[in-house]
């Protein structure tokens, strides 16, 4: 720990010379609430002033007071100000009148008490005083106390804290996370391992002269577990722990960001060894672009970031984790070697590890003996940390809503299936002729699977509509994992992918909308294929298509030419009729199957990959014995 069993920050300003910047930005604040103020009010006491008074020249005033229509006067010390009497003609009684006064004209006095009007001196006293100073000075805290209320409400802590750092501190082991509660990332946690203990044991790295990093970028999709990563940093090295995301140093004043930096690392400075976390960094770290203008509270704050990493000296212990999705959007320099030097990929995790995260949520859960985890990390492929966890928290809730007191494997499928796909739709009836169309759709996948030997065996085949638009789906669970496909695995996957809409042709001789999702996801492979694969008869190894948002969206941009891009439409076409005339054919060989399977699974709904080859099974080993025996078979 560095002797330093309970270290608290300290602020800025606690030093001498500390908080300058931000002492400054205040008061240029409070001035400029103080002039708006004044602005505002004189403004409108002028306006209201204004409104209800009218100059008129002196000899006007006299000839009034000659004619005996006014009634009083105030004399101040450069204008007089007239009240006219009530009967007088054009001169309303709720207008004040104004003249300039004269100081030759020494007989005023005598004139007015000739004529009867009532005088008197223009007096300053204390009320009015203190009534004018009110009048500014109360508008002035309301502005104040909105600018501070405003400011603490976007995070700044008010007016006095407007620059200050708004990290969280964790201390030692409070984020209650530490590696042994991270699993399926072994890769990235050996990576951050090295950090830590060099954190612990300095000497032990320095001895050879090696340096800490001065950063560590944790790059993945999003719910692989970086900011849970990231908490395990913070249990295990046992040192202060800043943690913040990087929306919090983008404010509406330009340079408040940059002086949160400026803060933020000085009390790292004051309190390392230590760690800063940054979150979703990709918010002020993207990249600097003149073309189309750029943020400039967003590029002074990544500005001071780049200064501030540059500046610290690692030998003290001072390391920099962020965190995002979005790495090829990041500005050059703060990847470069000296700033975040080391990449920790998050992937989404193997059989292996999507088992090993299983366990890891699993173990405050009750299961039975039937729950088999390595059944459920197969039919999960493609799923990341924060969907498993759901996984197990929708099984034990399923458990509890069906009254057993452990989770039982059938839970977990139902909650695979759930966090995929949703749950059941149970107010929604379909009427029995789209049953029959549902049925025949999701059976002619699963058969021509079944038909196929590089397809992945069949589950599950239900029509039950689902919340997330499904109306029926086959659910398909390999025999093992792979990494690799080759092209007769994926010219498979567009047959099967094609095979429910080619069933609807066959038996309905016309087409339904259910096809959607299919044709989509059959166009995307076989587009992938021709333009990444290096799969076309007519490309070769072109590659024509650059892959954008690696760990967002997956977005890819062709990189060829209009007519190229004319003729890979072409091609994908060609493939995709070739897959659905294999689909039609395939089918119309086995059509005693595909009837005898969707009629038993339109009074079931629901039917098992068991069921569903038994079924196979049976129907083909008819249609090879005569007839005259098949009786006995049967029997």
């Amino acid at each position: 720990m560095s002797g330093r069993d309970n270290p608290t920050p300290k602020s800025p300003d606690d030093e001498n010379g500390g908080g300058r910047f931000k002492g400054n930005q205040s008061l240029l604040i409070i001035a400029i609430a103080a002039l708006l103020t004044f602005t505002v009010v004189g403004f409108l006491r002028n306006q209201v002033k204004e409104g209800n008074t009218r100059e008129i020249a002196y000899n006007e005033f006299l000839q009034m007071v000659d004619e005996g229509s006014v009634e009083s006067v105030v004399i101040g010390n450069t204008q007089i100000t007239i009240t006219p009497k009530p009967e007088t003609e054009g001169y309303p009684v709720l207008t004040n009148y104004i003249t300039v006064r004269m100081d030759e004209d020494g007989d005023l006095v005598e004139r007015l008490y000739k004529a009867g009007v009532e005088t008197r001196r223009e007096r300053h006293d204390t009320a009015a005083i203190i009534y004018s100073v009110a009048s500014f000075v109360f508008p002035f805290l309301i502005v104040v106390l909105f600018m501070n209320l405003m400011m603490k409400r976007m995070g700044g802590g008010g007016i006095m804290g407007v620059g200050k750092s708004n990290a969280k501190v964790y201390v030692q082991k409070e984020t209650g996370v530490t590696f042994a509660d991270v699993a399926g990332e072994d890769e990235a946690k050996e990576s951050l391992t090295e950090i830590v203990e060099f954190l612990h044991n300095p000497g032990r790295f320095t001895k050879i002269g090696a340096k800490l990093p001065k950063g560590a970028l944790l790059v993945g999709p999003p719910g692989t577990g970086k900011t849970l990563l990231a908490k395990a940093v913070a249990g295990e090295a046992n040192v202060p722990f800043f943690s913040l995301s990087g929306s919090d140093f983008v404010e509406m004043f330009v340079g408040v960001g940059a002086s949160r930096v400026r803060d933020l690392f000085k009390q790292a400075q004051e309190n390392a060894p230590c760690i800063i976390f940054i979150d979703e960094i990709d918010a002020i770290g993207k990249s600097r672009d003149s073309r189309f203008g750029g943020n400039d509270e967003r590029e002074q704050t990544l500005n001071q970031l780049l200064s501030e990493m540059d500046g610290f000296d690692s030998s003290k212990g001072l390391l920099v984790l962020g965190a995002t999705n979005r790495p090829e959007i990041l500005d050059p320099a703060l990847l470069r070697p000296g700033r975040f030097d080391r990449r920790v990929i998050v992937e989404r995790p193997d059989l292996k590890g999507r088992v090993e995260i299983l366990k890891v949520h699993a173990k405050n859960v009750l299961m039975d003996d039937t729950v088999d985890l390595d059944a459920i990390g197969l039919a999960t492929s493609g799923a990341v940390g924060s969907d498993l966890a759901n996984m197990i928290n929708e099984a034990a809730i399923l458990a509890v809503k069906n009254g057993r007191k452990a989770v039982s494997q059938k839970d977990l499928f139902e909650a695979v299936e759930v966090v995929l796909v949703g749950k059941e739709k149970k107010d929604r009836v379909m009427n029995q002729k789209e049953r029959r169309i549902v049925s025949y759709h999701e059976v002619g996948h699963a058969l021509i699977s079944a038909l196929q030997k590089n397809s992945e065996p069949v589950q599950k085949i239900t029509i039950v509509p689902r919340t997330m638009g499904a109306l029926g789906y086959v659910m398909y669970v390999p025999e093992e994992e792979t990494y690799l496909k080759s092209r007769q695995e994926l010219d498979d996957m567009l047959v099967s992918l094609l095979g429910g809409r080619a069933a609807e042709q066959i038996v309905f001789g016309n087409v339904t909308t259910g096809a959607e999702n299919d044709i989509e996801k059959a166009t995307a492979i076989a587009k992938a294929m021709v333009t990444k694969y290096g799969m076309s008869s007519r490309f070769g190894l072109m590659g024509l298509a650059t892959t954008e948002d690696q760990y967002l969206t997956g977005r890819t941009v062709m990189n060829c030419a209009d007519e190229t891009a004319a003729q890979v439409d072409q091609e994908v076409k060609e493939m995709l009729n070739a897959a659905y005339d294999k689909a039609l054919e395939m089918l119309g060989q086995n059509r005693d199957v595909l009837d005898k399977i969707a009629d038993f699974l339109i009074n079931r709904e629901t039917i098992t990959g068991k069921e569903f080859m038994e079924i196979l099974r049976r129907t083909k080993k008819d249609a090879v014995v005569p007839a005259s025996e098949r009786k006995v078979i049967l029997v």
